[in-house]
């Protein structure tokens, strides 16, 4: 299935992308760059993304390779996936390659690679832009065994303060050096690829870590490292009971193995809805302490929400959230990659292609791949973090002071 935008002028974004479920990987490309071509025509395009089963993982070379020489693509960034999500579907445990390509005038694509090593307890990242306030978008791709993500992240946050990343882990593999990272013609096994936009695009982030908010929220009182001693001045699980305790009998059930905690990232904000939390595990709990342990750390004075994350929260979550992008912006996305847990899929929701067809009903037709994560990379208030059972998207579209036929 593919999808394409079409437009005449020659300032325009235009978006196309294609799928194949051929074992034969040669096959595969072939037809989803014919597809791509039919759809953006014979001309360079400047971005490619593709994304492949385990099925396809030892051909990755040839991949690179042919897409590169397929589409005269400028930058070519791809890894083996868990599943594959093209257009209105979603493949799990099965061989696809799905082909998704850009024309990007007046863009800047900068291709990125590291790998990683802990230098004095610093993460290094070489060869990567000088420090700059510059808005732009870091689409990255990372190897869940070589890569130190939260660090990367949290590097990438001091450097470039007004950058969002959107990506995955990227998955297939069983154990170190059998996932597959391409970059143009190179292939590697670990480490981490990606690309930083800047220019006349607007990268609209959607990050929908489907949960929603139970009970009351609570200031931290006491607390360390990834420890909550007390909420509200009272043992924070004691705290936890009442909530428990105040669910109705389906939600009940629900929480015994899907209650997780959302932290408030803005604290200065009046009120707080879905998506000004960064929900994380609640991984355990100290009777004698009356503690809770949860994975992140937290600080004392931060404010917490209890949260519920089962399939009708997840759903809701998606559809709130990119209704309110519809509503909030002028301009309709035009392309989208997804980069989605491979804990939803149809083990969370009881059917196929959840994800995707939410996507594209609320967005209308859009060119959209993407792969299923070990975990997601997405921006909360202002910052950029690892997530976990979330769906992450990025939507490119035209500025909204894009005028066609004009520089």
């Amino acid at each position: 299935m593919s999808h394409s935008i079409q437009t005449n002028t020659a300032t325009a974004l235009r978006f196309a992308s294609a799928l194949s479920r051929k074992t034969d990987t040669e096959a595969a490309l072939r037809d989803v760059a014919d597809e791509i071509r039919q759809q953006l025509g014979h001309d360079p395009v400047d971005l490619a993304f593709v994304f492949f089963s385990p099925h396809h993982a030892g051909y990755a070379g040839m991949i690179a390779a042919m897409v590169r020489e397929e589409l005269q693509a400028g930058t070519c960034l791809g890894c083996s996936g868990e599943g594959i999500i093209a257009g209105e579907e979603e493949l799990e445990a099965t061989a696809a390659l799905t082909l998704w390509a850009a024309r990007l005038p007046q863009v800047r694509v900068l291709p990125l690679r590291s790998s990683f090593s802990e230098v004095q307890d610093q993460i290094q990242i070489a060869g990567w832009p000088a420090p700059h306030a510059e808005d732009s978008t870091f689409i990255l791709l990372a190897d869940p065994f070589s890569t130190p993500l939260p660090d990367v992240l949290s590097v990438l946050n001091d450097r470039y303060p007004n950058g969002k990343a959107v990506g995955g882990l990227v998955g297939g593999g069983r154990g170190p050096g059998e996932n597959r990272l391409l970059r143009n013609d190179e292939v590697f096994d670990g480490g981490l690829v990606g690309v930083q936009l800047t220019g006349s695009v607007t990268v609209r982030t959607v990050i929908s870590q489907g949960c929603c908010p139970i009970g009351e929220r609570f200031v931290v009182t006491k607390a360390e490292r990834n420890l909550i001693y007390e909420l509200g001045g009272q043992p924070a699980l004691r705290r936890l009971q009442e909530v428990f305790e105040s669910l109705e009998g389906s939600q009940r059930r629900d929480a015994h193995r899907a209650l997780h905690v959302g932290i408030v990232i803005d604290e200065h904000r009046s009120r707080f809805e879905r998506g000004d939390f960064l929900v994380r595990n609640l991984v355990g709990a100290d009777q004698r302490l009356g503690a809770i342990a949860i994975g992140d750390q937290v600080q004392e004075g931060q404010t917490l929400q209890f949260h519920l994350r089962d399939a009708r929260s997840a759903s809701e979550d998606l559809h709130f959230l990119l209704a309110a992008d519809r509503a909030k912006h002028h301009r309709p996305p035009l392309g989208a990659l997804l980069f989605s847990c491979c804990g939803r899929g149809e083990g969370l929701f009881g059917r196929p292609h959840h994800d995707s067809m939410v996507v594209q009903e609320r967005l209308g037709p859009t060119p959209l791949a993407g792969f299923f994560a070990q975990g997601e990379i997405g921006p909360v208030g202002g910052r950029n973090f690892l997530h976990g059972y979330t769906a992450s998207l990025a939507l490119f579209a035209e500025p909204e002071s894009f005028e066609p036929g004009r520089n």
